[in-house]
């Protein structure tokens, strides 16, 4: 898988907020009472059920934040699967450290390794049609970059990142503007040259006026197989087309099956379970000597 990583100065202020908010005014007081400052640690970062793996930037950030001695090696990339037992990644170091950055790395690791794990589980259930899987804007605030990168690490593909990327009109706005007409008529008015437009459709009256003006997306939501199959001949590629609502792995494939583009689901970032992963101790050693 081509999965191109996210720069370093995206991720860090994430990491950074998600330590300062863990350590607190005093720092790891467990840890710093227990934990001698000269011990030193080997620890594997092991999965314990299967998945897909995601997110090794942010843990080996978490580590590395507390202390830079901190060396993370990974054993099993972004985007590999894993089964129960499977060493991820080990990290070795100073155990303070170690054992201070552990539930943030862990954190950042079993949740964007989930969604990940999610979307893998979609793009299988589609697999031998020309549907894709996409997520959404409905992402944890803050998160929604790297989120959106565990969906790549799926196997899954970006719907638009804001709102500033594309145009999306929605029910409401087609209520306000008047109707599907209007609404498109003002939003080709007001849109760059390089701003794609979709549209949220529930009917095929609607499909047939958005279709007649020209627009480059629609979004199909809450359609049943049957209707998706109308609408998907209707669009006869004049435009994108892309279902939602109820995607599960059960419903995706009749859904695919349709011929749509593209099936969308929020659940995979806002929903997707954690996978576990766990921090197991190999050796512990003191401080090596230069």
């Amino acid at each position: 898988m081509n999965l191109s990583p996210l720069p370093r100065i995206m991720l860090e202020p994430l990491v950074r907020a998600a330590l300062l908010e863990d350590l607190g005014r005093a720092g790891d007081l467990t840890t710093d009472a227990i934990v001698p400052a000269e011990l030193w640690t080997r620890t594997a970062l092991a999965a314990r059920q299967s998945g897909i793996v995601a997110g090794q930037d942010l843990a080996r950030l978490a580590f590395e934040l507390i202390d830079p001695a901190v060396r993370f090696q990974s054993l099993r990339p972004d985007g590999a699967g894993v089964s129960p037992g499977d060493v991820i990644a080990r990290v070795t170091g100073p155990a303070r450290a170690i054992l201070t950055a552990e539930r943030v790395a862990l954190n950042f690791l079993g949740h964007l390794s989930g969604i990940a794990t999610a979307t893998a589980s979609l793009v299988e259930s589609v697999r031998g049609t020309g549907a894709r899987i996409v997520c959404t804007r409905k992402t944890t605030p803050g998160l929604r970059a790297v989120e959106k990168y565990a969906v790549r690490a799926g196997g899954g593909a970006n719907h638009r990142f804001g709102l500033d990327d594309a145009i999306l009109i929605k029910d409401n706005h087609v209520a306000i503007a008047g109707g599907v007409r209007e609404a498109l008529r003002r939003a080709r008015a007001g849109a760059g040259h390089l701003v794609k437009i979709e549209l949220e459709i529930d009917t095929l009256e609607q499909l047939e006026e958005a279709l007649d003006e020209g627009v480059d997306a629609v979004l199909l939501d809450n359609m049943d197989p049957e209707n998706l199959m109308k609408a998907v001949a209707m669009t006869a590629g004049r435009a994108v087309t892309e279902a939602s609502g109820r995607i599960t792995p059960l419903t995706a494939p009749a859904i695919a099956a349709s011929g749509v583009d593209l099936i969308s689901a929020g659940w995979l970032t806002h929903s997707a379970a954690v996978l576990d992963i766990g921090l197991d101790f190999e050796a512990l050693e003191n401080e090596p000597t230069l």
